[in-house]
């Protein structure tokens, strides 16, 4: 048994403080680089030194490395009995719960789990079974929408007995959503599995309905501790607070200044509002960073002032200033790029650095392409983290392979490829017939296609083998005849797979259909630039393909590591390089609705600075392609946000120059363009009111046709409350959230729905998608 004021020698003193106050509720606040783990660790250690038996502790975490690695830590301080805690990640402790009392539900102890892949297909054989266009009935915004509200605790019958859901599936044009919950719901159950969402769902069902069980576990557990409390979503909320209500003694540790994971439906008020719920509550701020130069520290703390809703604290350092923060400005994404790879080229080999000690942080995915191809020009090899790299992404190889049929008919990898995709109801039996007519007779794959006849006979699935023959005949003539943008513009519009992509609103959804632009963006860019003599889709693939021939870092060499910043929380990094920062971008355009959401995007951008150790470097673009268009950018909001004494404006070659303003002590950027928080007044605390059930399951927006990142920001009026999109006619006066006053032009019907072209007063003319104007008849 270790001395218990031993391990107290290690820690500072709010750390010791946070370690030691063991009885009751407490708020330990975790500012960036504060060693939140070290704490953690620490205190349990600490419990396990004066006696308390290992399995009277649980410990919850939201990833399994960060159990293990705290438990590896608590054996090194008090030995083998660490084993016996109750720690790992939410799904699992309550998993292991439910293996031993899901009995009383109705489940069966081996109750299977289904992961994302399993519940998908269930919801598709649903869709099918009842007949419904499985393009609206989409299962990942199926899935997205029921998963949300099992989150905000709503069951299939409470969902479908809620008016307010009724008419959100009506005007979404899903009404049998509710019906399709139902069915899910039954046949999980029939199938005695459950979704990953079931294991919290479940639980608190189990602790509600059965109170001999909820009582057991309330004396077992003497002390409850939780990490990245700032990340917890209302079922998680109400099972831990369930859980403590005999003992008291809960700990939970967080940042919510770190707080950036709502669109899974993490919540920030169960941080904010924690004291509400314990009035006895003790606070513990740790704000002493052991991570970064004092120069980084300073603009974190310059950035987050700006965030209404927190809790206050002052985050400082012991270590030295350090270099003054870079901010370059480039003409273009792709010259932002290049001034990234040339800045790491030269920060190696001047300071001796390994690869291993530079990230590149992106808001998005899409835009690690120019990155990719910057890094492999100079030889430097790269690792993207929590994504594939930009070319090996599922939605660009199929693209791709449409375009390897465009420019090769007999690319036999592209045609299995894309035959099937989007769906043509060609199963298995006719292919395999394609195959074998193809292999007997010698012949390449699509000379059967084309002449079905002539080698498989008379049947109905040969319609469909035409269709497509048809088709890749005509994206031939296109990629002969135009340009690579334009072939890849139209190939991409009439395989169906641009459709189906931005029909399909959920998170992953839209960042797919983001990547396919940027894909296209990139065809926009190889013809643009003056160097290549061919501006044919062929030789755009033979580029992609030399370029992604290069191999990219193995896992035991040294890498740059590139990610986006919501992957990035939780690690650091020597030079980090946080590029994008642009208005629309960075706060990202569908994030400033509101106050809130642009609070979190504001906390994203403190995620990210906080992420480097020695040196940040920050980078935005002049211009960028926006579907397939140059347009003008501006200057991230955030960026005007940092004291300019702490970035370094020295070099005009690389940096933002006066014009930007950047250094004008009396500038003011744009207002924030956000709707007024009385528009959405919530329960102050979700655990205040049992009747709380918020369920974030709005449709994402998706851009505007024409929208520009640097449209002008126009403050809403105070009753602006949009009219159907079905009331919007020529002739009228309109309002516009963002863009402001102007006069609808016309209306067009066009593939993704109706569009109107209206005259706006600042901005000019713009073409918007109706269904996701929002559009406010003036009278």
């Amino acid at each position: 048994m270790s001395n218990p004021e031993k391990l107290l020698q290690q820690l500072n003193d709010k750390q010791r403080q946070a370690v030691t106050q063991t009885e009751g509720a407490t708020l330990i606040i975790a500012g960036a680089g504060s060693g939140k783990t070290r704490v953690l660790t620490y205190r349990i250690a600490y419990l396990l030194a004066l006696g308390v038996e290992p399995w009277q502790i649980l410990a919850l975490t939201f990833t399994n490395k960060a159990a293990k690695e705290m438990r590896e830590r608590i054996e090194t301080l008090v030995g083998t009995e660490a084993r016996n805690l109750w720690m790992g990640t939410f799904h699992s402790i309550f998993a292991r719960i439910l293996r031993y009392e899901g009995h009383k539900l109705g489940y069966q102890s081996n109750f299977t789990i289904y992961d994302t892949d399993d519940s998908k297909s269930l919801l598709k054989n649903i869709v099918k079974e009842l007949k419904l266009d499985d393009k609206v009935y989409n299962a990942n915004s199926l899935l997205n929408r029921i998963s949300s509200a099992k989150n905000s605790l709503i069951s299939a019958k409470e969902y479908n007995l809620n008016p307010q859901f009724k008419e959100e599936d009506r005007h979404a044009q899903r009404p049998e959503m509710g019906r399709i919950y139902q069915i899910y719901t039954h046949r999980c159950f029939q199938a005695n599995a459950m979704d990953f969402d079931d294991l919290l769902f479940q639980t608190n069902v189990l602790f509600r309905d059965h109170l001999d069980v909820l009582h057991k576990y309330q004396h077992k557990f003497r002390y409850i501790l939780v990490d990245e409390f700032q990340d917890t979503n209302l079922s998680q909320y109400y099972i831990i607070r369930k859980l403590s209500a005999v003992h008291l003694n809960i700990c939970v540790v967080g940042d919510d200044a770190q707080s950036i994971y709502a669109f899974r439906g993490a919540d920030i008020r169960n941080i904010l509002n924690f004291e509400k719920d314990y009035p006895d509550l003790n606070i513990v701020k740790l704000e002493q960073n052991y991570r970064s130069t004092q120069n980084i520290v300073e603009a974190a703390n310059k950035v987050i002032e700006n965030n209404q809703k927190q809790i206050r604290k002052t985050v400082w350092t012991e270590n030295y200033k350090g270099e003054k923060i870079d901010l370059f400005k480039a003409n273009s994404d792709n010259e932002e790029g290049r001034l990234i790879a040339s800045a790491i080229f030269e920060a190696r080999a001047n300071k001796k650095l390994s690869l291993s000690e530079f990230a590149i942080l992106y808001r998005t995915n899409a835009q690690s392409r120019a990155f990719e191809e910057a890094l492999r020009r100079l030889g430097l090899k790269y690792r993207i983290i929590g994504g594939l790299s930009f070319y090996q992404r599922k939605e660009i190889k199929d693209i791709i392979a449409y375009f390897r049929m465009a420019t090769n008919r007999y690319d036999e990898e592209a045609f299995r490829r894309s035959i099937n995709n989007p769906r043509r109801g060609l199963g298995d039996t006719t292919l395999n017939k394609v195959y074998l007519a193809s292999r007997e007779n010698a012949i390449p794959i699509f000379e059967v296609v084309k002449n079905t006849a002539r080698y498989l006979g008379s049947n109905r699935a040969n319609a469909g083998l035409e269709k497509y023959a048809l088709l890749i005949e005509t994206f031939a003539k296109i990629a002969e005849e135009k340009d690579a943008y334009e072939a890849a513009k139209f190939i991409a519009q009439q395989s169906g797979l641009m459709k189906a992509l931005f029909e399909d609103s959920t998170v992953e959804g839209r960042s797919r259909y983001e990547n396919v632009q940027e894909l296209l963006n990139a065809t926009k860019e190889f013809v643009d630039n003056p160097e290549n003599e061919e501006k044919t889709l062929a030789f755009f693939l033979q580029s992609v393909s030399l370029i992604t021939s290069g191999d990219e870092a193995k896992d035991d060499e040294p890498a740059v590591t590139m990610m986006t910043i919501h992957a990035a929380k939780g690690l650091e990094f020597s030079q980090v390089f946080v590029v994008g920062m642009e208005e629309d971008l960075f706060p990202s355009g569908r994030m400033i609705g509101s106050r809130a959401e642009l609070e979190e995007e504001r906390r994203l951008f403190y995620v990210a600075i906080t992420r480097a150790k020695e040196k940040l470097t920050l980078s935005y673009a002049l211009t960028r392609y926006y579907f397939g268009s140059l347009k003008p950018c501006e200057p991230s909001r955030f960026l005007f946000e940092i004291d300019p004494a702490l970035l370094n404006l020295s070099n005009p070659s690389r940096v933002l120059n006066q014009g930007d303003n950047f250094g004008n002590t009396h500038y003011k950027p744009q207002t924030p363009a956000y709707k007024s928080d009385k528009t959405a007044a919530k329960p102050t605390s979700p655990a205040a009111s049992s009747t709380h059930k918020e369920i974030r399951l709005s449709p994402p927006s998706i851009p505007s046709v024409g929208s520009s990142p640097n449209a002008h920001v126009h403050k809403p009026s105070e009753d602006f409350k949009a009219n159907p999109s079905h009331q919007i006619e020529a002739g009228q006066r309109v309002e516009h959230a963002k863009f402001g006053y102007g006069n609808v032009l016309r209306l067009e019907n066009a593939q993704g729905g109706k569009r109107a072209i209206i005259a706006f007063d600042k901005v000019g003319e713009k073409t918007l998608i109706l269904s996701f104007a929002k559009l406010r008849i003036v009278e």
